[in-house]
């Protein structure tokens, strides 16, 4: 089913499209907020609502007293195409690289358009602090060993309620706790393949992937991504026909690094082709809960038979990062994965564990979920408006539904690592320059840029500056 807009999302795209076939002309004036109120059928509210969506997104702009006007001259920079990878079954060599980028990225003085995640400013550390506070002490103390994996009794609990108000029916004895959704991740990977194995991937992909295949000794096999609608269903069948494909890894909601969602028939045709050959989906889902629409777009997992997805997830986009609380909705692996976990880290954070469940339950997390996500929306939108204001005009940009990355696609021969190298040198600006994502260098003249921080001077000074140096490698 498709995901419903809130009304005021809908009439600004109906406006917005107005717009794209001219019926509203560049300098023309559009209905005042009682006219369109009128119109619709719906609050003024509403209308301005939507009117702010697209004074943010560039379409419109206000003139005291006078009313809403269409922009002159709206420059609107396409989007990508997919991506066409070549097929091939390869070895992975890109840890030094991805450690080399980070580190460079950390410094306090840097804007960081290249970090990946949200601006700290946007989560309630107070509250979290206070329930951690609590928690210590008030905590048994022989919480510290029955809290062990497969992980808090309370955290578990309260995390199963939200995968049934969701739709999906899960068991607390199906979860496992982990610290951060990079174990998870990686110890879903190692549950279900052996060194040497193949793994379906996504190209572009998280470079956390590509580092967790190089770390496992696994080859992988990457897919051709669509920037709006995710991994190809008919690339990862070919690639099922033609290669040895053990697991298969992907983001199904606001993708990192192209921020593409997969419609619900993909995703359940995804489904369809892993179970007729049993292989396992590890689904890396860290981003669902920044979605823009009314409803939340549901998993991979919410379609599963068979047992076959291992759903992966953690609090560290949507709530507090440093705290690296994380799990995986195991199902039939579940004990394998708690195996695992005691030969490595052991079990995250106790104390973590079981703030969490008290702030989840009765510390208004869904209603920090609506600002953070109002807010996310309405900075992307400023990003969005002010990189087609200022970059190059061959410049492609994707429009995602959710999250807080944008991913940036240059002329081919601009060299965006050796760009980060002088903006971090000369301006202190960071970017994730595209041979993050990749085995190889086809995406080095991409970047994906973190719209996520406040719109202030210094970040809008920051971008300008971003947009010169563009400018001058043209």
């Amino acid at each position: 089913m498709p995901v419903q807009k809130t009304r005021y999302h809908a009439v600004a795209a109906e406006i917005q499209l107005q717009i794209e076939q001219r019926i509203w002309l560049p300098g023309e004036r559009i209905p005042s907020v009682r006219e369109m109120s009128k119109i619709h059928g719906i609050s003024p509210m509403t209308v301005l609502k939507a009117y702010e969506l697209l004074v943010l997104g560039g379409w419109i702009h206000v003139k005291t007293k006078s009313g809403y006007y269409v922009t002159p001259h709206h420059n609107r920079l396409p989007e990508p195409a997919q991506t066409f990878p070549q097929m091939s079954n390869r070895s992975i060599n890109i840890n030094a690289h991805v450690f080399e980028v980070l580190t460079a990225c950390k410094r306090d003085e840097v804007m960081p358009f290249g970090s990946a995640f949200p601006d700290p400013e946007l989560f309630p550390l107070k509250h979290l602090g206070r329930a951690l506070a609590q928690t210590v002490r008030t905590m048994p103390p022989q919480s510290a060993v029955t809290d062990l994996p497969p992980g808090s009794v309370a955290l578990r609990r309260a995390i199963a309620k939200r995968y049934i108000r969701d739709g999906i029916d899960v068991s607390i004895n199906d979860i496992v706790i982990t610290s951060g959704a990079m174990e998870s991740l990686g110890l879903s990977l190692m549950a279900v393949t052996q060194p040497g194995d193949s793994v379906a991937i996504e190209s572009p992909a998280f470079y956390g992937a590509l580092q967790t295949v190089e770390r496992l000794h696994l080859k992988a096999v990457e897919i051709a991504t669509h920037p709006r609608h995710g991994m190809s269903v008919d690339a990862l069948k070919e690639a099922i026909q033609t290669q040895d494909i053990k697991a298969c890894w992907l983001m199904s909601n606001f993708q990192n690094p192209l921020g593409s969602s997969m419609p619900e028939a993909n995703k359940i045709a995804i489904r369809d082709l892993l179970a007729a050959s049993d292989i396992p989906l590890i689904e890396d889902d860290v981003y669902s809960e920044l979605y823009f629409s009314e409803e939340k777009t549901k998993a991979i997992k919410a379609y599963d038979e068979q047992g076959l997805v291992l759903h992966c997830s953690s609090f560290s986009k949507c709530l507090a990062p440093g705290f690296r609380v994380g799990w995986v909705v195991a199902g039939r692996y579940a004990r394998q994965i708690e195996q695992l976990q005691l030969m490595s880290t052991l079990s995250a954070a106790v104390p973590n564990q079981l703030a969490f469940a008290q702030y989840v339950q009765h510390g208004g997390y869904d209603r920090h979920l609506r600002q953070l996500r109002r807010q996310l929306e309405l900075r992307q939108r400023q990003m969005q408006y002010a990189i087609e204001q200022s970059f190059p005009r061959d410049t492609k940009i994707t429009r995602p539904a959710g999250g807080y990355f944008l991913w940036v696609v240059l002329p081919e021969h601009i060299n965006t690592e050796h760009l980060l190298q002088s903006l971090l040198k000369e301006h202190n600006i960071s970017i994730a320059p595209g041979t993050l994502f990749a085995s190889d260098g086809r995406y080095k003249h991409c970047m994906r840029i973190n719209c996520s921080y406040s719109w202030s001077e210094l970040t809008q000074a920051a971008l300008k500056t971003l947009a010169e140096c563009l400018h001058k490698a043209c």
